[in-house]
């Protein structure tokens, strides 16, 4: 699987160079995120640009992507999703459990954001 990793202190861009997620890369992809989340990062975004076509198994590790941040406190963002990918999401019932962003500029904004509301609420608490 083709993908590039952009990691930031706060974040890490992961940028996929497929056109498909499916059975046969998305294996890879789930061992990526497993790698990042031990790794101490909790916020990840996922670009998927390029990628025109999702089946279970690719939604299978975009779920254990999100399970994994939100199990350390984080956020998962997915931006450049296609129609048909968001139909998938809306179809499988995940519009209230995934994250959908049009842009990496505004899941960036999102990230930094839920990182100063975690921090505010770890002091007032």
């Amino acid at each position: 699987m083709k993908f590039t990793l952009d990691k930031h202190e706060k974040y890490v861009l992961v940028k996929l160079e497929e056109s498909k997620l499916n059975t046969l890369n998305s294996a890879q992809l789930k061992s990526e995120f497993i790698v990042l989340n031990n790794e101490g990062f909790k916020n990840l975004i996922l670009d998927l640009k390029n990628v025109k076509y999702i089946d279970s198994s690719g939604l299978s590790s975009i779920l254990v992507a999100n399970r994994l941040c939100k199990t350390l406190g984080g956020t998962f963002v997915i931006t450049h999703a296609n129609p048909i990918i968001g139909k998938l999401v809306a179809i499988s019932r995940l519009e209230n459990i995934l994250t959908l962003l049009e842009s990496n500029e505004e899941a960036i904004d999102l990230v930094f954001m839920e990182e100063l509301e975690r921090e505010f609420r770890g002091h007032v608490e």
